[in-house]
This record gives structure tokens, sequence and C-alpha cells, in this order.
């Protein structure tokens, strides 16, 4: 399952459960229709906390949509994760649609304070890490 919500930094992208080849195209398809309605540069926060890996077949889609939203004015964006294997297959695929130095990646798990983190790291630029 999927979502894409407008925020007022931008975009909120849930993806939750283990999501197929069908419904990736979907929410690439969907994307396109959403940045077309998008003129300024924005933000995206990714929720993946009830999220699976991502089969093989759906990968191409998601560095699809990755490279989509960069080049319609994606500033930043930081990324919810709950598993580091999903964090480590999401590193790989950033590091290969060549937006890593824009994402980062947060552990909901060790940092309850998640939200304002992110929010942080996209809207002020603070490293998360730090």
């Amino acid at each position: 399952m999927y979502k894409i919500e407008k925020t007022s930094f931008g975009f909120q992208i849930t993806f939750s459960d283990f999501i197929q080849k069908k419904e990736m195209i979907k929410w690439l398809e969907e994307s396109k229709k959403v940045l077309t309605t998008n003129s300024n540069s924005f933000y995206v926060l990714i929720d993946m906390r009830q999220m699976k890996l991502i089969p093989i077949e759906s990968q191409k889609y998601i560095q699809e949509g990755q490279k989509l939203y960069k080049q319609k004015g994606m500033v930043r964006s930081a990324v919810i994760l709950s598993n580091s294997l999903l964090k480590m297959q999401f590193e790989r695929i950033a590091k290969e649609t060549k937006i890593y130095d824009y994402e980062r990646y947060i552990d909901a798990e060790t940092n309850l304070n998640w939200k304002q983190v992110a929010l942080d790291w996209l809207i002020k630029g603070k490293e998360p890490d730090k």
C-alpha cells in the first residue's frame, strides 16, 4: 500500500506492507500527476516504518520515482524506517539514482522523535546523526 499527501513542506509518502510491481507502477504514475501540479522546490518525507523489502521487479520503479522527484524540484528527502535490511536496500538504490547526498535515513526504532528529526533535516538542513 502507498499514499501520497501534499504537505506544507512538500510531500509525505507512506509505503507499507509488501509492494508488488503493479502497485509500484501505480505509485509512479500517481507521482507524475501530483508533481505536474507543483512548480516550486519541495521536500519529501517518506514513511516506510511498516514496509517490507522491495521485490527486485519493483525496484526499478522506485528508482524512476526518485529521479522524477529530484528532477521536479525535490531539495531533500528523509526516509523513516524500522528495518535495517530495508535501510541498506534504499541506500543502495539512492546511490544508484544519485540522490544519496540529498536523502537521510532515520531509524524510528531507536529515534522516538523521528518526525521532528526528519523535519529538521528537510527544512533546516540539520543532519539527523548530529
